[in-house]
């Protein structure tokens, strides 16, 4: 995979259209529902921050679309998330199957407000 892409357009392009349609369906759902995000690359993926912490990540591969919302926004959706592959602080949506669409706006919804009452501290 092509390394040093400068912003989230350029990273999505270079994977196939399969992919990148799955990729700009989670990136339309941050931006809706973290509006004062602040988009990136990060750790070599497309990155959000609220409130200068971070809020959720996510990549494009072969056979699933990779999402971290920290081990936060997981373990709060711990049940509906066990659908997936998944780790502490990550899932993998699989290509061949639609994605979660609200359940990951309910994730990024929890990562906002999370981030938010951090902010605060």
């Amino acid at each position: 995979m092509k390394q040093g892409f400068k912003n989230v357009d350029e990273y999505i392009e270079m994977f196939p259209e399969n992919v990148r349609e799955g990729m700009n369906m989670l990136r339309n759902i941050i931006k809706k529902n973290a509006l004062k995000a602040e988009e990136g690359i990060s750790y070599g993926m497309p990155a959000y921050k609220t409130n200068n912490r971070p809020l959720v990540y996510f990549a494009g591969f072969d056979k699933h679309i990779g999402f971290y919302a920290l081990p936060t926004g997981h373990e709060k959706f711990k049940k509906e998330l066990s659908l997936y592959k998944h780790g502490k602080g990550s899932v993998q949506f699989p290509l061949d199957k639609p994605l979660p669409l609200e359940l990951i706006e309910r994730m990024v919804k929890f990562r906002v407000k999370e981030n938010e009452i951090r902010g605060k501290n």
